[in-house]
């Protein structure tokens, strides 16, 4: 029989990368505890409704990417995307209930179905925060200012923030419909998901990767359009605030007109933070406002902001670490004292192992060396005076101490 191997689009996490990961998942803990953020996680899959309705049926993600499977008669889907969850879940536990802001964060994995890349998967993992209850654009500032944080923590720090205002459904409307006739004259050029759009959701011609479609885009005429200040007085006045608390921030951005984001549920506030480390610019987060999408999953009128980074691009950004070494290995030929030993050792927080096939001493030496900072040798004279060698294996210092004082050694 064959070998089973990995599937494409998804990826082994390895011991010797792992730490990089817990110090990803650490950083978000404390950067979004410190902002009174709580973490919520919602199941894996979901009703295929809740995206349909949610991110929006004209959306890649929806129309290709959804892993869907049907149970007993129910349309199932592995999420997408991780704010339709949280928010079916803050409607289905009352959290409108609770006093504004409501701040949750969250992290875990996600899957779409699309062509693997560097940095892209199948299965893939974001953190991200959502924050409800707040219509001004103090939230939108905090949004951009805590992915901001949390880069920088993570030792990101050469970040370019851009931000749009996709104006309210009122003021959007009539931008769509300007959109639509100076573009009209070249509809039969499009590609086939430019030319759904323009009728489905004529916003999300602007993401478009096609060259063919971004050189009509380019022309004089349709960039008139969209560089016009388009938005109603309400929502500039909300950007223009949004622009203001950034600036008392410091946080450096530039405003892009073509930013739209890739999914239907944003309105007024989209940004998107790309790093440029090692010397290429990545997208690493994206966000912005999305103030009907909680009264159109069923719940009360209530506004949102929020954002999502993948972490596999993180990964792939941040300086690789060290596999971190355990704090003492035990080194000795009598079985059952190391054995007891390590137990009691563990039980005081102290990280350690020892050799389970009581090799020579030299061997267990040699281990010891490549995976903990200490050797505790225990060998005949040790046992029967009551006492453990400590040898620090980068210095190749050794010390002999009592039994007793050996866990005050560690601390």
């Amino acid at each position: 029989m064959g070998i089973i191997k990995l599937q494409k689009g998804t990826k082994d996490i390895l011991p010797a990368e792992i730490s990089l990961w817990h110090f990803m998942e650490e950083k978000a803990l404390e950067v979004f505890s410190n902002a009174g953020y709580k973490e919520i996680r919602t199941p894996i899959f979901e009703a295929t409704e809740l995206f349909a309705r949610g991110v929006g049926d004209t959306t890649d993600i929806v129309n290709k990417e959804m892993y869907t499977f049907e149970k007993s008669e129910r349309s199932l889907t592995l999420r997408p995307e991780n704010t339709a969850g949280v928010v079916r879940s803050f409607i289905e536990n009352g959290m409108h209930r609770l006093s504004a802001p409501v701040k949750l964060w969250y992290k875990g994995p996600m899957f779409r179905y699309e062509r693997p890349q560097a940095g892209r998967q199948r299965q893939f993992h974001q953190v991200g925060m959502e924050m409800f209850g707040i219509k001004d654009a103090t939230a939108d500032a905090e949004a951009i200012a805590i992915a901001v944080r949390y880069l920088n923590v993570l030792g990101l720090n050469d970040l370019d923030v851009e931000i749009n205002s996709l104006g309210c459904p009122e003021c959007r409307e009539v931008f769509k419909n300007k959109l639509k006739d100076v573009i009209r004259p070249y509809l039969s050029e499009l590609c086939e998901d430019c030319q759904t759009r323009f009728e489905k959701n004529p916003l999300r011609l602007l993401d478009c990767k096609v060259d063919s479609c971004k050189e009509i885009y380019a022309k004089p005429e349709i960039q008139e359009i969209i560089q016009s200040d388009f938005i109603c007085d309400e929502c500039s006045e909300h950007f223009q605030n949004l622009k203001t608390y950034l600036d008392v921030l410091n946080i450096k951005y530039s405003v892009n007109k073509l930013l739209v984001r890739g999914l239907d549920y944003y309105n007024r506030t989209v940004f998107e933070i790309k790093s440029n480390n090692l010397g290429s610019q990545n997208a690493v987060c994206g966000g912005g406002r999305y103030d009907s999408l909680v009264r159109n999953l069923g719940g009360q009128d209530t506004p949102a902001v929020g954002f999502a980074m993948g972490m596999e691009r993180l990964y792939s950004l941040l300086e690789k670490r060290n596999e971190e070494k355990l704090k003492a290995y035990v080194v000795s030929n009598a079985a059952a004292e190391a054995v007891k030993l390590v137990s009691e050792l563990r039980e005081h927080g102290i990280s350690c192992d020892f050799d389970m096939t009581n090799k020579k001493f030299t061997k267990q030496l040699e281990k010891a060396s490549k995976v903990a900072n200490f050797a505790v040798i225990l060998g005949e004279d040790e046992i029967s005076n009551n006492q453990v060698s400590i040898k620090d294996l980068t210095t190749s210092t050794q010390t002999t101490i009592k039994r007793e004082e050996l866990y005050s050694f560690f601390e």
